[in-house]
């Protein structure tokens, strides 16, 4: 009996990749396996974007709010900084999407630190005022 894949997720994956590993793959259900590869790489990509949202809103509460910077804010954005690298460095075809997921994951940034800081929106630039080396960079501490 085949476990179905809205049933029971975990025994239906664990019996396409037996499948898959002796050899019958005629048998596997392709098309669920095909929308779980895609779903895992849309994840990976959210993923980078939450950790560059986080990273980016830090990044502006710290230039913004120089009397507030503490070390539980630098350990934040050293932290992001090392989440986004890992997920470049596992994910490598994320890569020509990384300035794109910059813009999106800054305006979403730029709303968020202004609702943190009590700052308006407004007092940040409309457009993330960062290099893609700044963003990086772990010396890196606008000012």
């Amino acid at each position: 009996m085949t476990p179905e894949y809205k049933a029971d997720f975990y025994t239906w994956a664990k019996h396409n990749a037996q499948l898959l590993r002796s050899g019958q793959a005629d048998q596997a259900d392709w098309e669920n396996i095909a929308e779980e590869l895609d779903s895992m790489g849309n994840s990976e990509r959210r993923s980078l974007k939450s950790h560059l949202r986080n990273l980016l809103m830090h990044l502006l509460k710290w230039q913004h709010q120089p009397q507030r910077r503490g070390k539980s804010w630098r350990q934040t954005i050293s932290n992001s900084r090392m989440e986004v690298a890992d997920i470049l460095k596992d994910s490598p075809g994320l890569k020509p999407q990384f300035a794109e997921l910059i813009t999106e994951a800054y305006s979403e940034a730029r709303r968020v630190a202004g609702q943190e800081t009590g700052v308006s929106v407004s007092s940040f630039p409309a457009l993330c005022p960062y290099s893609i080396t700044e963003i990086m960079e772990l010396e890196f501490w606008p000012s």
